[in-house]
């Protein structure tokens, strides 16, 4: 989403942006999510929520939101919620496929397949997705991400002087049902197992590790459960069925149903350093946007597609005013 945003902005500012895709499609992972794009409803909930993260990037990603959210239906795509349907958030969700295509469309042409060439000249902005699919790889957990979001953003940027944030040992991702289960990019939505607030949580060998509290979002209980869980429960659910139907394994077991899951990553949230102008610090001619841009969710959680959205905007606009 960054990439498409930044593009579309730099094009409405008059400029020629190429836009290099690594990926056989556009969209990334956004395309897979369910588009909600959002922002914490209160500032003081924010900050309480992602303790460690960047106060001045928060901030502009917490100002500006609601006036990129503007931007994006000026350029014609319609809301599917008017709002989140969560009281402690605001924004709006999106059909993806249609934000998606008109991203496209306002970005202009796009070079499929094509890596980052060593050699490109500045101005460039790095959105790359940030680094799940290795992330995943080295901790053993699924993925839950577009397959081409490697890193290549991150390793531009330090091999170029770049600093990274904090935070790069934490990332946001979902539940979802553990092998043998099959799980396709188009599951990725219905089958994350958001029930875990109501169950009672086991490891492999029946330990008890059920948190005294879980966050809203149970991004916590992820990093909790890591590579494999149970979740107990008293009775079933549509997520659980819908685990059962795609293979997963589901028992009665003394303490409940009990559902087999494991850690999947979505995003990271560590990544590089950048300024207010979302330049790389540490290296010039560089900026990043979206979760290239590490730092700002550390310790909690916050919407990767709103941190994509408001930076792909402030990196095109940066570059346009020279």
């Amino acid at each position: 989403m960054a990439g498409l945003v930044a593009a579309a902005r730099l094009r409405e500012l008059g400029h020629e942006p190429r836009v290099l895709e690594k990926g056989t499609r556009a969209g990334g992972s956004m395309l897979l999510s369910s588009c909600v794009v959002w922002r914490h409803l209160e500032w003081e909930r924010f900050r309480a929520e992602c303790p460690g993260g960047d106060e001045r990037l928060q901030r502009i990603i917490w100002e500006r939101l609601d006036d990129a959210l503007g931007w994006l239906e000026w350029l014609g795509v319609e809301p599917v919620w008017p709002d989140t349907e969560n009281t402690l958030t605001t924004g709006r969700r999106y059909n993806p496929t249609a934000l998606t295509r008109l991203l496209v469309d306002a970005a202009g042409d796009i070079e499929l397949e094509t890596s980052l060439p060593e050699n490109e000249e500045p101005p460039l902005i790095l959105a790359t997705g940030g680094f799940p699919g290795r992330f995943a790889r080295e901790r053993g957990l699924l993925l839950r991400a577009n397959p081409w979001s490697e890193g290549d953003g991150l390793d531009h940027g330090v091999a170029r002087g770049g600093a990274t944030t904090a935070g790069m040992d934490e990332f946001y991702g979902r539940a979802m049902p553990a092998p043998p289960a099959r799980i396709r990019e188009q599951d990725f939505v219905p089958l994350a197992q958001l029930y875990g607030r109501e169950a009672r949580i086991f490891t492999d060998d029946w330990s008890e590790i059920t948190p005294l509290e879980v966050a809203w979002h149970e991004n916590d209980l992820v990093q909790l459960i890591g590579r494999r869980a149970w979740y107990c429960v008293a009775e079933s659910n549509d997520r659980i069925e819908a685990a059962r139907a795609a293979g997963g394994t589901v028992i009665d077991q003394e303490h409940g149903l009990a559902v087999h899951v494991a850690g999947a990553v979505t995003h990271t949230i560590g990544g590089l350093q950048v300024d207010a102008e979302a330049r790389v610090i540490g290296a010039d001619g560089l900026w990043a946007a979206g979760v290239d841009v590490g730092g700002v969710a550390t310790g909690g959680y916050s919407s990767g597609l709103a941190q994509a959205l408001v930076l792909g905007l402030v990196a095109a606009e940066s570059i346009a005013a020279g």
